[in-house]
C-alpha cells in the first residue's frame, strides 16, 4: 500500500508539473489563485510561525479587496509543527489535492531543504518567508526567498563588530545547519577585518540550560559573546549570561536579529539592555510603510502587539504574491511566475526598500545595526547605524558552478 501511495503521489506530481506550464487561462477557476501555506503553528518553534502567520493573513486582510475585479487569492494555511516530513506531506496535499498555485512560509531551514526537490518536480513556486540557511535557494529553481539569510546579518554584523571595538570573541550558536551558517559568517567577517576568535562551541537546539557554556566563555579571554539561538531560547541564554557575570565583566554581548525579536525582548526586563544585534526590521523604524504596518498590526492584534521581522518577511512575502496577481490578471504559469517574483522590487517595504536579486532569487536588502535600550520603562531595539542593499555575502563569497 505504501508503494502504491508513492507511486499516486509521483503521478499526481508530474500532471501538476504539466500543468504548471499551461497558462492559467485554462483553469476552470482561473480567477482564483490557491496559495498554501505550511508554517509551524503548534510544536517548540510555534512562535516562528505564528509570528509569519500574523503578517501573511494581515496583508491578506487588508489588500484582497485591492486586486481587480474578478480576482481572488485564497490562503489555504496548514500546521506543520516545524517538522520537514510533516511538510513535504502537506507540500503534497497542497499541490495534488487542493490545487495551489504557489506555496509560502516555511519556518525553518531543514523544511525548506526537504521541499526543494518535491517544488522542482511539481514546478510549483515555493515563497520562503523565513528559513535562513543561505545555501536554500540553490535547491530549486522554484525557490524566491523574502526574509533574510544569516549570512546577511551575521556577516555584515562581523566587519562591523570588528571595526567596533571588539577584539577577541567566542561564539555560541544552535548546533544545525542556520546556527551552522551564522557561525560561519560572523567569523569570516570578523576575522577578515583582524579580529580574533578565541573559541566556539554549538549548543543542542533543544537545550535551555546556558550556564556551563557562559561559565566557559567567562575563562576564554573574549571581550565578547556571539550568540544564536532559537526563539523561545533567547531569554534563557541572556539570563544565563548575566547570571555567570559576563555583563557585570565588561563583555559584550552581540548577535544577528533573531535574538532579539521585537515582541520578545520587550518582556525580558534589564538582562537583555546592551545586546547588539544586526537586523533586517525593527518595529521603531520611522519610515511611513513601517508605522502604518505597526498600526494596522496592533489594530488587528491588540494594543500590546508588536511585529517583528518574521511578521515583516510573511507581510511582504504576500505583497509578492499579489503583485504577481495584479501584474498577471491571475494568467500566469510557473515559470513565469518565477521570471516574476525573481524580479520583485518593493520601495515601501515595512523594512525600508526591498528587492529580490534575479541570479539568485535572494533578497537585497538593509542591515541595520541595533542596540538593546529601556524605551518609556521596556526594552526595545534603537538604530544606531545600517549597511543598505545588502545583498546574501556567501553566495558572492561561493559562486554557483555552471
Amino acid at each position: 500500500m505504501i508503494e502504491i501511495s508513492r507511486r499516486n503521489i509521483l503521478t499526481a506530481l508530474s500532471t501538476v508539473a504539466l500543468l504548471a506550464g499551461v497558462p492559467s487561462s485554462s483553469y476552470a477557476a482561473d480567477k482564483v489563485i490557491k496559495v498554501g501555506i505550511s508554517l509551524a503553528m503548534s510544536g517548540p518553534v510555534a512562535a516562528l510561525g505564528d509570528s509569519i502567520w500574523r503578517g501573511v493573513s494581515l496583508y491578506q486582510k487588508l489588500h484582497q479587496d485591492s486586486l481587480p475585479n474578478g480576482l481572488k487569492v485564497d490562503v489555504i494555511q496548514r500546521d506543520d509543527a516545524g517538522n520537514s516530513d510533516n511538510i513535504k506531506r502537506i507540500a503534497q496535499e497542497l499541490v495534488v489535492r487542493d490545487g495551489v498555485r504557489i506555496l509560502g512560509g516555511v519556518a525553518l531551514s531543514p523544511q525548506g531543504f526537504a521541499l526543494a526537490p518535491l517544488v522542482t518536480q511539481a514546478k510549483i513556486p515555493l515563497v520562503i518567508m523565513n528559513a535562513s540557511t543561505a545555501s536554500i535557494t540553490r535547491g530549486s529553481p522554484y525557490i524566491v526567498r523574502t526574509s533574510t539569510t544569516l549570512w546577511q546579518t551575521s556577516y555584515t554584523l562581523g566587519k562591523w563588530a570588528a571595526k567596533n571595538g571588539h577584539k577577541k570573541v567566542y561564539t555560541l550558536v544552535a548546533d544545525y545547519a542556520a546556527g551552522h551558517d551564522a557561525e560561519a559568517a560572523f567569523m569570516k567577517g570578523f576575522t577578515d577585518e583582524g579580529g580574533k576568535i578565541v573559541g566556539s562551541v554549538r549548543a543542542p537546539v533543544t537545550t535551555t540550560d546556558y550556564l556551563p557554556y557562559m561559565q566557559n566563555i567567562k575563562n576564554s579571554g573574549a571581550d565578547t559573546v556571539f550568540m544564536f539561538v532559537n526563539a523561545g531560547r533567547i531569554n534563557a541564554a541572556t539570563t544565563a549570561f548575566v547570571g555567570a557575570g559576563l555583563k557585570d565583566a565588561g563583555l559584550g554581548l552581540i548577535g544577528p536579529g533573531d535574538v532579539a525579536i521585537d515582541d520578545d525582548i520587550i518582556n525580558m526586563g534589564n538582562n537583555v539592555v546592551g545586546l547588539v544585534t544586526a537586523g533586517v526590521y525593527f518595529a521603531k523604524n520611522p519610515v511611513k510603510a513601517n508605522v502604518e504596518f505597526v498600526s494596522a498590526y496592533k489594530k488587528e492584534y491588540g494594543p500590546d502587539a508588536l511585529p517583528n521581522f518574521l511578521s515583516a518577511a510573511g507581510w511582504d512575502g504576500m505583497a509578492a504574491i499579489y503583485d504577481l496577481v495584479r501584474s498577471t490578471g491571475g494568467n500566469f504559469t510557473s515559470d513565469q511566475a518565477m521570471q516574476f517574483l525573481s524580479h520583485w522590487k518593493n520601495p515601501d517595504s515595512p523594512r525600508g526598500p526591498i528587492a529580490i536579486d534575479p541570479e539568485t532569487r535572494d533578497i537585497v536588502q538593509t542591515v541595520y545595526i541595533n542596540r538593546v535600550e529601556m524605551v518609556d520603562g521596556k526594552p526595545a531595539n534603537v538604530n544606531i547605524g545600517k549597511i543598505e542593499n545588502v545583498k546574501d555575502p556567501w553566495k558572492e563569497l561561493n559562486p554557483q558552478k555552471h
